[in-house]
Formats: structure tokens, sequence, C-alpha cells
């Protein structure tokens, strides 16, 4: 017999207490039920369930049995979901919560060539400069930059960003240019003030030492955007990423004012929820962002 069929007539009898209602639960006849756990404890060489006239309860040996083999069936179950979800069009609504400058730069703009992919899915971006709950809040998914706290969501790299100081020519030009991290505290800097580390600047130091820059700044914003644009105005120096600064650094607007430290890289990623399985408007959506960000280097976008 099959012993797939025979765990699962095992397991049902527990669950149901009986023979006569795991037959009604399997559709199968009670004498087909019988035969089946007859068979496994004939194979397993031991005794699984304890029959007496009025009930049926599993035995020590088999109660250790029924919790390894509602596991199986449990795995068996979600592995043929997982065949069915994969061969039926993504669809439904996508909700995904994105920090407000890499939403409106970088995900704005590919969102077309997604829904014309993915028909069948509608998507609610909601940008936002906070640490959203996934789960009690609803949302599918979110993208988020830099070192990911312990939790227990899933979680996967689609992409590295360079973080640098910059400043505007004309600040370097009227306060000058510091030569090591210490002289950061004789100047003027501006803070993105939503990220827990708010006035805390992460920098590998000249020796590749990871130190942290304590030092009060000019200004405080809770937008990306908003900073870079302090940061050209002249009001100071500010710690952003690539996908923010680069297209300013090219066009000569800011500057890197500590050319000669190393690069920060830290990785762009979309957690989702826990899970064997991800939905398939969730998986599609997750691809389609590796895909489109596979060609930007950490430096240029």
């Amino acid at each position: 017999m099959d012993r797939l069929t025979e765990m699962e007539a095992f397991a049902t009898v527990v669950d149901q207490g009986g023979f006569t209602d795991a037959a009604k639960k399997l559709g199968i006849s009670k004498s087909a039920v019988s035969k089946h756990i007859s068979s496994l404890e004939a194979r397993l060489g031991a005794r699984l369930l304890n029959r007496t006239t009025r009930r049926v309860s599993p035995t020590e040996i088999g109660l250790a049995y029924y919790d390894r083999a509602r596991r199986v069936l449990n795995d068996a179950g979600e592995a043929d979901a997982l065949v069915t979800s994969m061969q039926i069009a993504p669809s439904g609504q996508l909700r995904v919560s994105v920090a407000t400058d890499f939403g409106v730069n970088h995900l704005s703009p590919i969102l077309g060539k997604f829904l014309s992919k993915f028909p069948g899915v509608s998507v609610n971006m909601e940008l936002n400069n906070r640490y959203v709950e996934l789960i009690s809040e609803g949302f599918d998914a979110a993208i988020r930059v830099g070192e990911l706290e312990d939790s227990s969501l899933r979680a996967r790299k689609i992409a590295e960003t360079t973080f640098r100081l910059v400043a505007s020519p004309d600040y370097i030009a009227k306060y000058g240019r510091p030569k090591r991290l210490d002289d950061l505290n004789d100047h003027k800097l501006l803070h993105y003030s939503t990220q827990s580390t708010s006035g805390v600047w992460k920098v590998t130091s000249h020796s590749g030492e990871k130190r942290q820059i304590r030092t009060a700044g000019c200004l405080s914003i809770n937008d990306g955007q908003s900073l870079l644009h302090a940061t050209v105005a002249g009001l100071g120096i500010a710690q952003l990423p690539s996908f923010l600064y680069h297209e300013a650094l090219d066009s000569g607007l800011v500057q890197d004012v500590l050319p000669d430290l190393p690069k920060d890289k830290q990785g762009i990623y979309v957690v989702y929820p826990p899970g064997r399985f991800t939905q398939p408007k969730v998986r599609v959506f997750i691809d389609f962002l590796a895909q489109s960000f596979a060609t930007k280097g950490p430096d240029h976008w």
C-alpha cells in the first residue's frame, strides 16, 4: 500500500477520534481505513492505536508517530499547493511600503512595466519614511535600505547602494574640506531624522575600522530628497545613498568630501511575511525588482 495513504488514514483517525468519522472525512469505507491502519502497523512492527468499543486513541509510540506524520502530510499539502499556485496567473492587490525617496525616484518609473506584464495585479504603493509592521498593518512587502533588524520576516537583496559624505562646491569653498573624520566636528552636518540612528553616522575609516560619528547637526529632515536639496544649497555635509546623490555628483552639484574613505555599501532588500511559500503576486514582484535593478551598480543609479 502507498505509505502516504496509510499515514493519512492514521492521522485522520487520531484527529477524528475513531474509524467511522475518519472514513467520512476521507470519503472511503470504514473497512478501507481499518485496512490502511493494519498495513501501517504491520509494516512498522508496532501498535499505534488503542482500540476499545467506545473510543480509539493513539499509543505512546502512535502519538510520537502522529506528530511526525502530520508534519509530512502538511508538507505534502503545501507542495501540492505550490505547484497549483505557480500555474495560476498572479492576481489581486499588492500592498507595498516604500521609503518616499526610493519610491519616487526608482520604483514609480518602472511600475508601469510591471503592471503591463502582470495585468491581473494591482499595486497600492504607500510612500512613507517610517518602519512599518508588515503583518499587523496588512502589507504584502516593503523595500528597506541598510542593515535589517532581526525579525521573522523573509528578505531578498535586490540591489546595493553606496553611502558617501557629500557637500556642495560652494560649501567646501566657504568652510573648507575636512581631511579626516574628526574634522567633521567643526562642520555643519545634515541628518536624516527618521533613521533609528538619527544623529549617528556609521562610517568606515581610512584604516578600515567601522566608526560611529556622533555629531550634532544643524538641520534634520525626514525625507532624503529634501536632504539632498539642502546639501546642494550649501547648508552642510550629508551622508546619502548613491540612488539619491549620483546624478548630483555626476553633474558637479555635490562632491565627495572625503573621497579616500573606503566605500560603505549597504543592501536594498524586499522584505515579506514568513511562510514556506510566497503568494504568486509577491513572488513575481520580487523577481521583477531583482531583474530591473540587476544592471545598476551600487555607485551609479
